[in-house]
């Protein structure tokens, strides 16, 4: 890799399932990389000892993998700068911290968890935003020793240097200014000697020699906090962009109460990659063209002067445009594989491609597929209300019409519709309705001629004479 070579990253905690804002940041990453022919990393913070879970390392490889998320750098995959795991890197950590403790820049704190949380909520509470005193940073050596030996566990924490500006230029935001004075010294090891994310992630970006990072705009204040950490390591930073976060319609957090789902609930309801990834590439990112774009071209159109700052609302009726749009550009193979087994249970051999094509403009979801293979080969047919009232609406003479005209014509769509038509005197949704409610027990759907050319003639006859 030359220094001039892109290289950006996505850097989970495997602590659960893969949310929204988690796979559109990997996106943003993985669309930054390509459009620049650069590199997609993939590192795994497992710093949380209790929480990281290998299940959620193993599914967060798998989603991403299904989404076409492909990193040229990262677990299994490899790359020079491994490993990619943070549970493996603990001696270079050390290292680091064993540089900043020669050069004075942390120091032990052995200030409790319980008195730090009240100073939290007293400094909120007033308005202020929360600081550590630097009650420690004030220690003696002598004193210092006194409280080890005494046995009291101490975090470790990095020395901001006071008066200093911290300027960087944001990819999204533009400039930004923060004073060291208003941030506190910051914990860069726990007290059980557990890394901590402001150093162990500012490190990895600098191993890992990444160039371009795209994250939440959550950490736009962990960044001052980590340029300082990486200037005093004399280690090279990335470029940060910090981009808007995933809100519900009400303004609020992203949640499950607004229909947010982890993309593992969203593969298992039937939703299509592709149908993923062009929503969430224009959540809080606009492109020249509204319409569908395949992978290469969600790439190339992909620029960060485009990423809103605004915060990007989650729509699931956008979600749901994509996944028709998903669904029918997908090729009948593909289609057949992603409808299932249960579906193909009902529906004959024979009849698959035909009935791929007259369902599919009327399927989002593999559900959807079983529904259609039960109304049109099943014994069983529930009728919804609408339904039931267009078969009444008709009368029992418009059935002994329809049931004489099919036995005469069979599924030959045309030359039946007429026949009725002349028989009956009816017109427009007063001759297709009921005939349509009849056959599949709704007023919607596929294409009556499709309909009657799939549904088994013995199947349709019972069920236009079920109303004679």
């Amino acid at each position: 890799m030359t220094a001039l070579t892109l290289k950006t990253r996505f850097a989970p905690s495997p602590t659960g399932y893969l949310h929204l804002g988690n796979v559109r940041t990997a996106l943003f990453n993985a669309l930054l990389a390509r459009q620049q022919d650069g590199i997609f990393l993939l590192r795994l913070e497992d710093t949380d000892r209790e929480r990281s879970l290998p299940e959620y390392s193993r599914a967060l490889l798998e989603d991403l993998r299904w989404l076409s998320l492909e990193w040229q750098e990262g677990p299994e995959v490899g790359g020079p700068h491994g490993p990619y795991t943070q549970s493996e890197r603990q001696v270079l950590y050390r290292h680091y911290y064993a540089l900043l403790e020669q050069r004075e820049q942390v120091y032990p704190c052995f200030c409790p968890p319980a008195e730090l949380a009240l100073v939290r909520k007293t400094q909120l509470s007033a308005g202020q935003p929360p600081r550590y005193s630097g009650a420690c940073a004030r220690l003696s050596e002598a004193e210092r020793e006194a409280r080890r030996a005494r046995g009291l566990p101490a975090t470790l924490r990095f020395r901001i240097p006071p008066g200093r500006v911290v300027e960087f230029h944001d990819l999204v935001r533009g400039p930004q200014r923060f004073s060291s004075d208003d941030i506190g010294d910051f914990i860069i090891r726990r007290a059980d000697g557990g890394a901590q994310f402001f150093f162990t992630n500012a490190v990895d970006d600098a191993l890992m020699e990444i160039t371009h990072v795209l994250r939440g705009e959550d950490h736009l204040t962990n960044t001052p906090r980590q340029l300082l950490l990486l200037e005093a390591l004399q280690l090279p930073a990335p470029e940060y962009g910090h981009i808007a976060l995933i809100v519900g319609a009400d303004g609020s957090p992203l949640s499950k109460r607004h229909g947010s789902r982890s993309l593992r609930e969203l593969r298992e309801a039937g939703f299509l990659p592709d149908a993923v990834n062009n929503y969430l590439a224009r959540l809080g990112h606009t492109y020249d063209s509204d319409g569908w774009m395949e992978p290469a071209e969600l790439a190339a159109g992909f620029a960060v002067g485009h990423l809103g700052r605004a915060p990007a609302r989650y729509d699931e009726a956008q979600l749901l445009h994509w996944q028709a749009e998903a669904v029918a550009r997908r090729a009948d193979e593909s289609l057949q594989i992603w409808m299932g087994t249960a579906v193909w249970a009902r529906a004959p051999a024979d009849r698959r491609d035909d009935f791929i094509a007259a369902v599919r403009p009327n399927v989002r979801f593999p559900a959807d597929a079983l529904d259609w293979a039960e109304r049109l080969f099943g014994t069983d047919l529930a009728l919804d209300g609408e339904a039931r009232a267009a078969i009444e609406s008709a009368g029992n003479d418009f059935f002994r019409q329809a049931l004489a005209a099919y036995t005469a014509h069979g599924a030959a769509y045309q030359p039946l519709v007429e026949q009725l038509k002349a028989a009956t005197g009816a017109r427009g949704k007063a001759l297709f309705l009921p005939l349509r409610a009849a056959l599949t027990g709704l007023t919607h759907g596929p294409e009556l001629a499709r309909i009657l050319a799939l549904i088994p003639a013995e199947l349709a006859r019972r069920r236009l004479q079920t109303w004679c």
